[in-house]
């Protein structure tokens, strides 16, 4: 209700208690209006009613909502189920227009508003995290793979006798695909040893870079966030050489958003150096589902470019979700989130050591790398016999144990009709078979216990040491525990029984829906 409606409606209830929901609308209505004004992601997180409030009238705004509207076109927003319909909020114009994802569209001001907000709340999301002096960012409902994709063809159009990229080796498949999708080809930097870490070969990479020639090669695509033993690339050498040989450089940021140490080296490589864009996941760094991802950089005539290379209209949806979730949080909030990603990363590679230490295993040396942790699995392997590793895993994957990676490191694979020796470690001749874990945006103390606790139990297993079964969930974990006594079962390494098997409850009951998976 607008100011009239109040005072009209003084005539039906009294006047003091209108003027206490008239405050309370316009508290809300300040927020909407400051958010408008300032394009400022809040320091504090918004309610849920004032987003919806907010989101139920951008929904008017597009004419599909307009009372009396008449639509003859061949697209004009129409619902045929109304749960689609209250999914979306009433919004199905999706944004931009047909020639460019960032135009604003006549049918749909209240959407091209909303995605116009999510752009500024995710720049200033972008600068929170360390890259302070990029010059824009745009969103587009596609994840990192075919994001990149979309860069690398934009790159390529001023590089029109262009071919090659230069991509140091990284075993994930969308990030190599990506390259062939575009109708490029890659050119393989294998990667150095140093000690456990796998870096970046730059002397490798100049090397191509002289004997192929810059007008040859479309650009390098790097990586910041991977899993161990892979560091991130050594973004700043390889963007003093791009820059010193007039090449693109594009950033695979996947999920490096969630990293302060990450940011800090795509700023410091742009500060010194050349990086064109970089491109990173929503769902990932913002806990949102998939199909979205976010393309920034630090000269706005590129995004804009990129932006009008997009064909045709784009969903919403993603969008939504990303508005929805950083109003929600506010800067302090993903601020908390980010501590507390740091903290079970400490706890994580501690628990880990320890349980690794107790198997006569070690955590592999990965210091360039801040949110993968790896841990070898010699004891489980024994020359070029590897079916224990690979058991490994598929006991992790039947006990609900997921995103952890077992590596053999002497596995081949054939991706787009090139072919990789040691496939998932990053390198043809690593050393040890090894398992991986993330500590990511989200995980929780009880993520960490219920793994390692189900870790331990299946190496015994497989070790053929006596061991109970393991528990498939919170209660039987904690029953577990009490049943076995002080110094039989353990739990990062402590007895399950008596006090720990209380203390393992409590901290597992926080999040004990999601871990009963």
């Amino acid at each position: 209700m607008n100011s009239q409606s109040f005072t009209l409606a003084e005539r039906l209830i009294p006047a003091t208690y209108l003027q206490q929901a008239a405050a309370s609308k316009k508290s809300r209505e300040n927020l909407i209006r400051l958010l408008i004004e300032q394009k400022k992601w809040p320091e504090e997180g918004w309610d849920d009613a004032t987003i919806e409030l907010f989101i139920a009238d951008l929904a008017q705004m597009d004419s599909n909502n307009f009372p009396g509207n008449s639509g003859v076109g061949e697209r004009e927003a129409r619902f045929a189920s109304s749960l689609v319909s209250r999914r979306h909020y009433r919004m199905g114009h999706g944004i931009g227009r047909s020639g460019d994802i960032g135009e604003v569209q006549p049918k749909a001001a209240g959407s091209s508003l909303l995605i116009k907000l999510t752009n500024a709340l995710l720049l200033d999301t972008i600068r929170f995290m360390g890259v302070t002096n990029s010059a824009g960012c745009f969103m587009v409902p596609m994840a990192t793979g075919m994001s990149l994709v979309l860069c690398l063809l934009t790159i390529k159009q001023d590089r029109p006798g262009a071919k090659f990229v230069l991509w140091p080796r990284i075993d994930q498949k969308s990030c190599f695909k990506c390259i062939i999708t575009a109708g490029l080809q890659p050119i393989v930097i294998e990667t150095c040893l140093c000690g456990d870490e796998l870096r970046t070969d730059v002397v490798a990479l100049e090397q191509q870079m002289a004997t192929l020639g810059s007008d040859n090669i479309v650009c390098v695509l790097s990586t910041t966030s991977c899993f161990a033993p892979r560091a991130a690339d050594s973004l700043e050498q390889i963007a003093v050489i791009c820059s010193r040989y007039n090449i693109p450089h594009l950033v695979n940021n996947a999920y490096g958003l969630q990293s302060t140490r990450l940011m800090h080296l795509i700023q410091e490589a742009a500060r010194k150096g050349r990086v064109d864009a970089f491109v990173q996941s929503t769902d990932k760094n913002l806990l949102v589902p998939v199909g979205g991802a976010v393309i920034s950089g630090f000269d706005k005539s590129l995004l804009e470019k990129i932006a009008k290379n997009y064909p045709g209209r784009a969903s919403a949806s993603p969008a939504m979700d990303v508005f929805i979730t950083l109003l929600s949080l506010g800067i302090n909030g993903f601020k908390n989130l980010i501590s507390q990603r740091k903290e079970m990363y400490k706890y994580l590679k501690e628990e880990l050591g320890k349980l690794a230490m107790k198997h006569g295993e070690r955590l592999l040396e990965t210091k360039n790398n801040p949110i993968s942790i790896g841990m070898t699995l010699n004891s489980l392997s024994s020359g070029a016999d590897v079916k224990r590793v690979s058991m490994l895993g598929s006991m992790l994957y039947l006990r609900c144990v997921s995103g952890t990676r077992v590596v053999s490191s002497i596995d081949h694979k054939e991706v787009a009709t090139y072919k990789f020796d040691g496939w998932g470690a990053h390198h043809n001749n690593y050393p040890n078979a090894y398992l991986t874990a993330a500590a990511a945006l989200g995980m929780r103390k009880s993520d960490v216990d219920l793994f390692l606790y189900r870790l331990d139990k299946a190496l015994n297993k497989l070790k053929g040491r006596s061991t109970p079964a393991t528990p498939t969930s919170i209660e039987e974990l904690t029953m577990s525990g009490r049943r076995s006594g002080a110094g039989r079962s353990t739990v990062n390494g402590e007895s399950a029984g008596g006090d720990q098997a209380s203390s393992t409850s409590t901290s597992l009951a926080s999040s004990k829906d999601s871990l009963r998976k």
